[in-house]
């Protein structure tokens, strides 16, 4: 179903900034600082999804940054790494840092309209040869679609992977939707609470007795935090936030095939000031370039060829279809 969109250039937070919106969902959009998508509201619900900065300010930083020294803010894209590692493959590349959370979160990218009802972003990485797009349109008036292309600008095969990094509000009443064939998780970042490298039953694990939910988001007063990861490759391409009093929810939809892996990052006040949950679909398993090389779970870019992928975001409210 085809929606009508209105794509306008505004103002956030003093920063230039490009609104796309319909009858039922507005996204905003700071190519500047990245590409960062610094809001996306449910028009018909009020419901804001984006963590805002809070009382960090909306800054840019420079390229290669520590991540946690900027906003912590909004959906930020990292490719070709999240964990800050050097370059593993022979080559002209070899030992070439890769920045924490990877390479263009923290360069301008280009905006361009080139296409009627679509915002299409382009940035050139600074860390290995390449050109990552996405361009973002409507499908329906609930739902948009991400499409993600990045070209091997050299004549070596490229290793590298991406995953989405969008900090959603979490509250007490929200609750992680992953697909019913889930049944345990690997956790990678175990915090106060779990066990790195320790697979833990879903949605609900056994802690010392005890029943934990994994599926659920403490207060930021927490101040901890973990990461999963569905234990290899998915079934199926969907993830999303359900919010049990409103009935308002997110659901992330994407080809499992091209894109293969799902990180769920939960922050309770350790990072982040306020309780955020991060739905990551990432085609590269996990977190460090290097990592995703050792378990041969990556892209290889062969040269000057192109990798596409995309996801799908829809918002709304009453029950989720978990199908």
């Amino acid at each position: 179903m085809e929606s009508r969109c209105i794509i306008t250039h505004t103002t956030y937070q003093d920063w230039p900034a490009v609104l796309m919106e319909s009858t039922a969902l507005r996204i905003t959009i700071i190519p500047e600082l990245g590409g960062k998508i610094v809001s996306l509201e449910n028009v018909l619900t009020g419901k804001e999804w984006i963590v805002g900065t809070g009382a960090r300010p909306l800054a840019k930083v420079e390229h290669g940054s520590d991540f946690l020294a900027a906003d912590m803010s909004g959906w930020d894209e990292c490719f070709p790494t999240v964990a800050a590692c050097t370059y593993p493959l022979e080559g002209a590349n070899f030992g070439q840092l890769m920045p924490d959370h990877g390479d263009v979160w923290s360069i301008p990218w280009e905006v361009s309209f080139e296409e009627q009802d679509a915002l299409v972003c382009k940035v050139v990485g600074r860390a290995l040869p390449y050109e990552l797009t996405r361009t973002i349109r409507f499908e329906s008036d609930q739902q948009l679609r991400f499409e993600y292309t990045v070209r091997n600008l050299s004549s070596e095969t490229l290793a590298a992977f991406w995953l989405a990094h969008p900090q959603f509000v979490a509250t007490a009443n929200t609750r992680i939707m992953l697909p019913g064939a889930t049944k345990q998780v690997r956790c990678v970042y175990g915090g106060g609470l779990l066990q790195q490298g320790e697979l833990y039953d879903w949605p609900e694990t056994v802690m010392d007795g005890s029943k934990l939910r994994l599926d659920t988001i403490g207060p930021s007063s927490a101040k901890d935090a973990r990461k999963f990861y569905i234990d290899g490759a998915v079934d199926e391409g969907w993830t999303g936030l359900y919010e049990q009093d409103s009935e308002d929810y997110l659901k992330l939809e994407w080809d499992a095939e091209s894109v293969p892996y799902l990180g769920i990052w939960i922050d309770e006040g350790l990072c982040n000031e306020q309780a955020v949950c991060a739905l990551e679909p990432c085609n590269g398993y996990y977190d460090s370039l290097t990592e995703a090389v050792g378990r041969d779970k990556l892209l290889r870019i062969a040269p000057h060829s192109e990798s596409e992928w995309h996801l799908s975001v829809k918002l709304g409210s009453g029950p989720m279809n978990t199908k």
